[in-house]
């Protein structure tokens, strides 16, 4: 199995962890400034678990992907620091708990430590490949959400993006853990449809 074919196999899945009304609204700059302050807060809680949960992953990877993984914990610490950036310029506090939504996605990523290595960088490829086209579907967005929009479509992530395809390609190659590294791409769709769906409502703070 190919990254590929779960794209390709689970088209629908897909669509709604990659297109979704907030994203629309960003692009006509109609979303409502409760929504993008639940997302920015509640993305900066998951970022902190997946920072963590990359950091957990890398001592135990294949050394063919180590690199790849230091280089993604260190995208990840920078990115907690302009979240928080960001934050301190819109006077929203972060310290708050995470919704259920969000809550639940951590809970996920931490699984991924006690999976195959080949389920954990399936799940890791699909959750920046699912940022990478949701944000693309927003392009070009309105002033106010250009620097959000170019953070997670500029030519330097999709590359990155690419790479982690790769070694994703690389872990699937022996199709020891293929049912593993499916039900994991399934449940990142999902929990990136609804972390979307709990932006939309506005009701993560």
């Amino acid at each position: 199995m190919k990254p590929a074919d779960l794209l390709k196999r689970h088209a629908a899945a897909w669509q709604a962890a990659t297109r979704h009304p907030f994203l629309d609204a960003v692009r006509d700059g109609t979303l409502a400034q409760e929504a993008f302050a639940t997302w920015l807060v509640q993305d900066y809680c998951f970022a902190s678990d997946e920072f963590a949960v990359q950091a957990h992953l890398l001592p135990s990877a294949p050394r063919y992907a180590q690199n790849l993984l230091i280089r993604n914990v260190a995208a990840l610490e920078s990115e907690l620091t302009w979240f928080e950036a960001q934050a301190k310029t819109l006077n929203l506090s972060l310290n708050t708990s995470p919704h259920p939504v969000t809550a639940a996605y951590g809970k996920f990523m931490r699984t991924l430590e006690q999976r195959p290595f080949a389920a954990a960088i399936t799940a890791t490829w699909a959750i920046e490949r699912a940022y990478l086209e949701a944000w693309q579907s927003a392009l070009p967005g309105q002033p106010r959400y250009r620097d959000y929009i170019e953070r997670w479509t500029n030519p330097a992530f999709a590359s990155f993006v690419d790479e982690l395809e790769q070694t994703c390609a690389l872990a699937l190659a022996s199709g020891d853990a293929d049912k593993e590294a499916e039900a994991a791409f399934l449940e990142v769709a999902e929990l990136e449809r609804a972390f979307w769906d709990m932006a939309w409502s506005g009701t993560g703070q």
